[in-house]
């Protein structure tokens, strides 16, 4: 009689076998893709796609995070969800050990982007340089697809700073508009593969006052960025913008190169860059940029934490707690 208990044991064992299998199998199966699913922040930056029509697919995570490194990308943060952004532009390097080779002096910005809808996004700061204040709106006209029918995305991103430094000692008549400046810029990105994505941006730049008579009120520029994949969570990143046409005294053209790490909520980026102010009529306009032929180049970082503030469609009856 107990032959008959060790007979069943060793089918239950043999049945169970290729289940445990499976499990593992699907284990193995549900780790690589969660891997894939973080390729980048573009997950809780883009919480909600627009549905798009059948068999058209709309291309994702052309870059890792709504800045290239100084710049925007075309890259929007998702609707509902808040973006809270720190960033440090240090001295310059040449500054020598005495000023921790410029660690001992920064310029800081603190922002908040929002995500309005999927194709629109607003944003304020304010940074130490110039004790300038911030704000922009940025919407995404045109998306790459897929399948090839829209070849790049475009977006648009209008942007105003104002400075609160002490009235000048001139004496020409002082009006407030006079701290005011405007920025307009076109962003066209495309994907090429998963590893390399490239971004043009034209710009144009209006001061309401300049220093000097020989300083333009309106400045044209023309940015290039670009992404290179390392890993799944690691990607290499440049910027330059060029000058059209009349430059402000002294003024130096941006060049950055940095990398981004992603690290699930939270995306670092690292960067080497001429340029220590972070608002556009600064670092494009060039006139603070440093010469990196000479030393003059700034370590910086972005941290970005996102948070959902609204919770999309699909979870509004959820428990879960990430919500």
């Amino acid at each position: 009689m107990r032959i008959i208990p060790a007979i069943m044991f060793s089918l239950l064992v043999c049945a169970a076998s290729p289940a445990v299998a499976q499990v593992e199998k699907g284990s193995k199966e549900e780790k690589a893709a969660s891997e894939e699913s973080s390729d980048d922040l573009m997950s809780l930056l883009d919480e909600e796609e627009t549905a798009a029509p059948k068999g058209k697919e709309y291309t994702t995570a052309t870059f890792k995070t709504t800045r290239v490194i100084n710049g925007h990308s075309v890259e929007n943060t998702g609707k509902g969800v808040l973006d809270f952004r720190v960033s440090h532009r240090f001295g310059e390097l040449n500054d020598g050990a005495r000023e921790f080779f410029g660690l001992d002096n920064a310029n800081t910005r603190i922002g908040f982007d929002y995500g309005v809808t999927d194709w629109l996004s607003v944003g304020i700061g304010r940074s130490s340089f110039d004790k300038e204040y911030d704000g922009f709106a940025k919407a995404r006209i045109l998306r790459q697809t897929d399948n090839g029918s829209m070849p790049f995305t475009l977006s648009y991103v209008g942007a105003m700073s104002i400075h609160d430094l002490p009235k000048p000692s001139a004496s020409y008549e002082w009006h407030y508009s006079h701290r005011m400046y405007y920025a307009n810029q076109l962003l066209i990105a495309r994907k090429f593969s998963p590893a390399f994505s490239m971004q043009l941006m034209p710009t144009h730049i209006h001061w309401n006052l300049v220093d000097s008579a020989s300083d333009p009120n309106d400045m044209f520029a023309l940015g290039a960025g670009g992404r290179l994949k390392l890993s799944n969570r690691i990607t290499l990143n440049a910027e330059y913008y060029y000058v059209l046409g009349d430059k402000l005294d002294g003024a130096r053209n941006s060049l950055s190169v940095g990398v981004d790490i992603e690290t699930g909520g939270h995306v670092f980026q690292l960067m080497l860059t001429n340029s220590i102010a972070m608002t556009e009529r600064h670092f494009i306009a060039g006139q603070s940029n440093s010469d990196w032929t000479d030393g003059g180049i700034h370590f910086g970082f972005n941290i970005s934490r996102v948070f959902t503030v609204v919770r999309p469609k699909e979870f509004r009856n959820s428990r879960n707690k990430i919500w």
